[in-house]
């Protein structure tokens, strides 16, 4: 029975009651299975009369022979199998076995894919007619095993504590449509056959604890995690010491029967990782480890292990030589030398560190006759104190270690090539290393070079005890001799390195060491030599152009390599290579790029196109072109040319010593076609509050080529008047643009976007909220750029719908809903207030959240008083007139101290409420409620006579300017008058002078004149 899946829901399925008509009914069809596994197949007949206990006769119709009945086994007659499965059944592999004298299962304990075929189950009549059915059919189809879960084997060693991740890789490749399972399990040391689940990812995509880890999977010490397609990832915050044993991954293979029951087909298990847990010891020991012989000149390296103790304790260090103290470091890394100590340190040549919390460090880097003696170290375990101080907790000391300097040995030279090797190529870098031994002295070094052909010998360089460097007379010169660079790896190691190499470096080349460089002051040297031969390239170059992508799908990525034959190509040897090419209607190649032997790059200028999308990869043999976004200006034949370049021996620049065309290659390009299915199932996802979770968009498939995908995630709020808001967009080219709902900081911060793989998008949802229930979805575009640079849309599809819910706390905030109105005046003071039902428990915080809405500006949040009392501001501008406070339990205020008109509008808030949870705790927001809006009129205030005319400002400037300009016109009004009236007088004695003139000259007599000159005055 431990192999019949769903015994209960199958009879429930299959029995039917009829009034004398025999019915036979056997499970529906298909029914998948995979190799391997066993199979059972259930048959129950009805309606019979006769005895109670029926026989029923199992035979097969195989794919190949639809038409054929083959007999497998038979409750009535033992002979009634055929041969091909007789011995199946003598083995016990087939049987069958009765559940009710009418109902029986077919049991294939190791199916085979060939035994895939419809099976037919038989009952022989025992009634008095025949009337009804006596038989059934059902289709088998045996699938092969694709199943497999792995992880590596290891053991490992954890503290109690400390937090512990494991990986394991579940994958399936079936073509039916099935769901995966993931389970952890532990087995403890000594129980082989009894496992502890740990944490499950059912076939549903629940996660669902063990019994012994719901609490701490509750307060997130036990977390699943799915990285991608295929990794599931085990984290244990703080280990505990029955976590101890061997841990492994089972995965499981579930298909759904056409009955709608889910049925396991495939199970695999992961190797075991053995986990060792240490419990917490307090106590601890000190070692220091060191060798006690040393010889001089080398450095000197001490290390102080603390063995033992809690984990990452805070300790101290202080170091002793021959009992007197050295240096001590405090454990907040603070360093503080003793005596010449410090000096010694600050010239690099003394060094103290911390390598781990519980290992620590004493080198000297040059070990002299004054270092040798004895060393200790000192380690206490301290504990901040109360005015910031370090108190010592307890206090251990190390063993003494004896320091003893070596005697020196008599001095040896060793002269070798770097590589080993005595013949190099041409271009190729020689490294010559002359290494002395013995006593540590300072030395000196001559490099001698005997160029093949030549009698005398010619000085190469040279460096000084002091590391002063000098060339030889015939490589001052550049231009003479190529570049020769002579180093001091340490202080008896010298190399002198030729790069590149010409065949004029050939020959025997001689190190010379010495300990004075005063030849006259009889100093000691010792000399070794070694023949070098430098190999010239020959033109044995050969070029490969190869593609494993002849027709390219249109918007693929396609390659093209080049590569180089020839027996120098193990060399980093300079090469350029020129790629050409013929489009599809044109007769001529033109210059595609060339990428030249010192890395410059030269697009051709016919070729605009390719630069922009094209990737150049190049090595010492091989150059691959990489061509992006393929379009149809891509389609025609290609072809590379190679050139090896070599450095001068005379001169720096570089000359061609060969080259050589590659064949031509053709490369099609083919129109893509166009597939776009995303998962439509929906599911329901409970968590707890103040968690983290995600919601998937899975791809099922999209189109070939190198399409982009757009994906837009929608929300639908559980509250009342709800509508789909949009919450996120990562369009085609990955920019992410927030909805006007979600464009504040806190919300791009809670809700953010991750592309897993190519086929599979996730929205993050952190620290889930009670406003953070409904329902959400995305929408996937698929979208092309065209060649001329234009986005086409070539399809859309939605997701199924992925219902968000809180488990429930029992916390619940509720808020008065009492309808409210407030009157201000203009530039007065203003309470709004906000108030709860019940003060709530003891152990809880709460923070308040003010809103307002008003015309022409929509909803703002204006503060925040959060629980721990900070105030936190919408905008800048609002800090000034607005003070929020909690005036009791019960009841929050939000005060404007200076109402303007533009304050009128609707006002509300949010209450959250704040608890404790987990370990270590943190607060955790329980549940929120909203209250009702809150009308705010703002009134004029009544303005009196200055205020009124200094509230205008047109009016005020009227006031001032019109009287001045009266008064000018005034003033010029004036001025023209008095100027008119002198002249009139000046005038008007004028013509008096004229008059009496003229009566002395004329007389009384003449009245003709007379009389004009009275007219002339009358006018």
């Amino acid at each position: 029975m431990a192999h019949i899946p769903h015994v209960a829901s199958f009879f429930l399925f299959l029995t039917k009651l009829s009034l004398g008509q025999r019915e036979v009914t056997i499970q529906k069809g298909p029914l998948f299975r995979v190799a391997g596994y066993p199979i059972s197949i259930g048959c129950n007949v009805t309606g019979h009369q006769g005895p109670a206990e029926q026989n029923f006769q199992w035979s097969v119709y195989l794919p190949k022979t639809p038409k054929q009945e083959i007999q497998i086994v038979s409750t009535k007659d033992a002979s009634f199998s055929y041969v091909v499965y007789a011995q199946r059944v003598r083995s016990g592999e087939i049987y069958v076995e009765r559940v009710r004298g009418n109902s029986v299962f077919l049991h294939i304990s190791e199916p085979q894919l060939k035994d895939s075929g419809e099976y037919e189950c038989h009952t022989p009549n025992t009634d008095e007619r025949y009337y009804g059915n006596y038989s059934a059919k059902t289709r088998l189809i045996v699938i092969p095993d694709t199943l497999s879960a792995t992880m590596s084997s290891q053991t490992l060693s954890k503290e109690e504590g400390e937090s512990l991740e494991l990986t394991c890789e579940a994958a399936k490749a079936s073509a039916q449509h099935t769901h995966l399972s993931v389970t952890w399990y532990l087995m403890q040391d000594g129980e082989r056959n009894q496992t502890t689940e740990i944490i499950s990812l059912s076939k549903d995509f629940l996660l669902i604890p063990g019994p012994s880890y719901t609490e701490r999977f509750a307060a997130g010490d036990v977390r699943l995690s799915k990285l991608g397609v295929a990794t599931f990832r085990l984290s244990i915050g703080s280990l505990q010491p029955s976590d101890q044993g061997q841990l492994f991954c089972e995965a499981t293979e579930w298909i759904q029967d056409p009955d709608e029951t889910w049925t396991s087909i495939a199970r695999k298990r992961t190797a075991h990782t053995a986990l060792r847990i240490q419990p917490i010891v307090r106590d601890f020991h000190i070692d220091i480890s060191a060798e006690s012989v040393w010889t001089a000149g080398n450095s000197l390296e001490l290390v102080c292990l603390v063995v033992g103790g809690g984990r990452d304790p805070w300790l101290q260090s202080i170091w002793f030589f021959n009992g007197n103290e050295m240096a001590r470091m405090d454990a907040g890394g603070v360093l503080d030398l003793k005596g010449d100590y410090r000096e010694r340190a600050s010239q690099g040549q003394l060094l103290v560190s911390k390598l781990s919390p519980k290992a620590f460090y004493l080198k000297i880097f040059s070990v002299g006759p004054a270092d040798e003696g004895t060393y200790s170290c000192a380690v206490a375990e301290v504990a901040r104190a109360p005015m910031g101080s370090w108190q010592v907790l307890q206090s251990k000391q190390s063993p003494d270690s004896h320091v003893h300097l070596r005697k020196p040995a008599a001095r040896n030279v060793v002269l070798s090539t770097k590589n080993k090797q005595e013949a190099t190529w041409e271009g190729e870098a020689l490294m010559l290393l002359c290494k002395a031994d013995g006593a540590v002295s300072l030395l000196s070094v001559e490099w001698w070079h005997l160029p093949q052909g030549q009698a005398q010998p010619e000085l190469v360089a040279s460096m000084q005890q002091d590391g002063t460097v000098q060339l030889g007379a015939s490589y001052k010169q550049l231009n003479n001799r190529g570049p020769r660079r002579l180093e001091k790896m340490d202080w008896a190691t010298f190399q002198l390195e030729i790069s590149p190499t010409s065949i004029t470096d050939s020959g025997v080349y001689e190190c010379r060491v010495s300990e004075d460089t005063q030849s006259h002051s009889g100093g000691r040297s010792w000399t070794q030599k070694l023949a070098v031969t430098v190999k010239s390239l020959e033109s044995s170059l050969r070029v490969k152009l190869m593609s494993r992508q002849p027709k390219v799908e249109l918007g693929k990525t396609f390659g093209l390599s080049c590569v180089v034959e020839a027996d120098y190509a193990n060399l980093r040897v300079p090469l350029t290579v020129t790629w050409l090419f013929q489009p599809s209607r044109s007769q001529v190649f033109h210059l595609l790029v060339r990428v030249t032997h010192n890395g410059t790059i030269e697009w051709g200028e016919d070729l605009a196109q390719f630069q922009k999308k094209t990737k150049v990869l190049q090595s010492s043999i091989h150059s691959q072109l990489l061509i992006h976004d393929a379009t149809e200006e891509e389609a025609g034949v290609y072809q590379c040319k190679v050139e090896v370049y070599v450095r001068n021996s005379l001169c720096t620049s570089s000359s061609a010593r060969a080259s050589a065309f590659s064949h031509s290659l053709m490369i099609a390009i083919a129109l893509p076609e166009s597939k776009l299915q995303v998962n439509s199932s929906s599911q329901v996802r409970e968590i707890l509050i103040n968690y983290n979770t995600n919601i998937e968009c899975s791809i099922l498939s999209q189109s070939t080529g190198d399409v982009q995908l757009a994906v837009i995630w929608y929300f639908f709020p559980s509250s009342t008047n709800a509508i789909w808001l949009r919450i996120l967009q990562m369009d085609q080219t990955n920019v992410v643009k927030y909805g006007d709902e979600f464009h504040t900081q806190r919300r791009k911060q809670k809700f953010y976007p991750e592309k897993v793989s190519q086929d599979l998008f996730q929205l993050h949802i952190l620290n889930v909220e009670d406003s953070d229930q409904g329902k959400y979805h995305c929408t996937v575009e698929e979208w092309l750029l065209s060649t001329n640079g234009t986005w086409h849309k070539l399809g859309e599809k939605k997701s199924g719908l992925t219902e968000l819910k809180l488990r429930p706390t029992g916390s619940k905030v509720r808020v008065s809903k009492e309808y409210r109105t407030e009157n201000a005046t203009e530039h007065s003071k203003v309470a709004i207030r906000c108030s709860l039902e019940s003060p709530g428990s003891s152990a809880s915080l709460f923070s308040v959240m003010w809103y307002r809405n008003r015309e022409n500006s929509g909803t703002k949040m204006l503060v925040h008083l959060q629980h721990d009392g900070l105030l936190e501001y919408g905008e800048e501008e609002l800090r000034r007139p607005l003070v929020c406070y909690r005036l009791s339990s019960t009841e929050f205020v939000l005060q404007l101290h200076w109402v303007e008109m533009e304050d009128a509008g609707l006002y509300w808030c949010r209450v959250a409420e704040w608890q404790l949870h987990g370990n270590p705790s943190k607060w955790v927001k329980q549940a929120s409620d909203e209250s009702q809006h809150m009308v705010l009129t703002v009134l004029p205030s009544e303005p009196t006579l200055p205020s009124r005319i200094c509230s205008s400002t047109s009016f005020l400037y009227f006031l001032l300017t019109v009287p001045c300009i009266l008064l000018i016109l005034l003033l010029i009004s004036l001025f023209c008058y008095c100027h008119k009236a002198r002249k009139l007088s000046a005038m008007s004695l004028k013509a008096q002078k004229e008059k009496s003139l003229w009566m002395n000259l004329k007389g009384t007599g003449d009245w003709t004149i007379n009389q004009r000159d009275e007219e002339d005055e009358d006018h």
